[in-house]
């Protein structure tokens, strides 16, 4: 079986394996499970996937990544275990600064939102991404591994493979898991990425690893005193997929029709997502949303 095969299937499979757990959760362990959010996350990701990238074809970053490839560095031949691994850390490096942007810059948190808007955590929230990524041009982040000489198909080939292993991330019934913590991003380390705790927010932005966080001062440990508490600070009341994936671009697009000078209009655009004129630094008017060291709350 090819890596392309892999990938083409992994959508169906893991919407079958998110069904079969909120299955497992209602008749088996008897829990609440929203199959609204359940029916939202699917109808986001069928749409994304089988609509939106199929007839919409257009990247604001495609014309970068053809221009760093045929400029590049030299041709790095993947052809080895050293030059996979070399592959494999360096798009987690990447990855870790696109999604820490995709919370700090509410230009790609406008995106990056959808995932969060659910006020739960299970197998199946893992999917909901949105439909606006390639037209914000999230992919800039992997354009320098395109330019020092990856090809651009592997890249995003290995960014394929590390946002499926985050799938099973998206759970609460599986503990901490020993000394993996110190290194993988796990069940657990992920439940914080989730939550809008103000001790917990805006942290572990890996993907398979969680050693950039603990590198960059981004790493928060789940606290047995601290349950998580899921969803935007701001939460989303709604399962409409259309308001899902649109409704932090309307707020953005509100703002900059309101905003009076060009420093107003880039603050909205490029400042963290609770960015205000009158709030030098982003500060929150609540203290409660604000978490320790990062100063910014999300909002939905």
């Amino acid at each position: 079986m090819t890596l392309s095969t892999v990938l083409a299937w992994a959508l169906p499979v893991v919407i079958v394996l998110a069904t079969l757990e909120g299955l497992i959760l209602t008749f088996v362990a008897r829990r609440a499970y929203d199959w609204r959010s359940w029916a939202a996350s699917a109808t986001d990701a069928l749409v994304r996937e089988y609509l939106v990238y199929a007839f919409v074809t257009v990247s604001l970053v495609g014309p970068l990544i053809d221009l760093a490839w045929q400029h590049r560095l030299t041709t790095v031949p993947l052809n080895g275990f050293a030059s996979f691994a070399v592959l494999f850390l360096g798009q987690e490096f990447c990855y870790y600064w696109y999604h820490r942007a995709a919370h700090r810059v509410r230009w790609f948190w406008a995106t990056h939102a959808v995932h969060h808007s659910p006020n739960e955590f299970n197998l199946g929230i893992a999917y909901r991404f949105g439909w606006t990524g390639r037209l914000a041009g999230n992919a800039v982040f992997y354009v320098p591994m395109i330019w020092l000489g990856f090809p651009p198909k592997a890249v995003f080939a290995a960014l394929a493979l590390n946002l499926l292993y985050q799938f099973w991330l998206h759970t609460e019934w599986v503990p901490k898991l020993g000394w993996l913590e110190y290194v993988l991003n796990t069940p657990s380390h992920h439940r914080v990425h989730h939550a809008s705790n103000a001790d917990y927010i805006d942290r572990n932005y890996g993907g398979v690893l969680i050693v950039f966080d603990r590198l960059f001062g981004t790493f928060a440990a789940e606290r047995d005193d601290l349950p998580c508490r899921y969803g935007l600070v701001t939460p989303l009341i709604s399962h409409n997929p259309i308001r899902i994936a649109f409704h932090e671009w309307l707020k953005m697009a509100k703002d900059l029709a309101g905003a009076r000078t060009a420093r107003e209009a880039i603050g909205y655009l490029f400042g963290p997502p609770a960015w205000r004129p009158d709030r030098p630094g982003a500060i929150a008017a609540s203290d409660e949303n604000v978490a320790p060291g990062i100063g910014v709350p999300r909002t939905g």
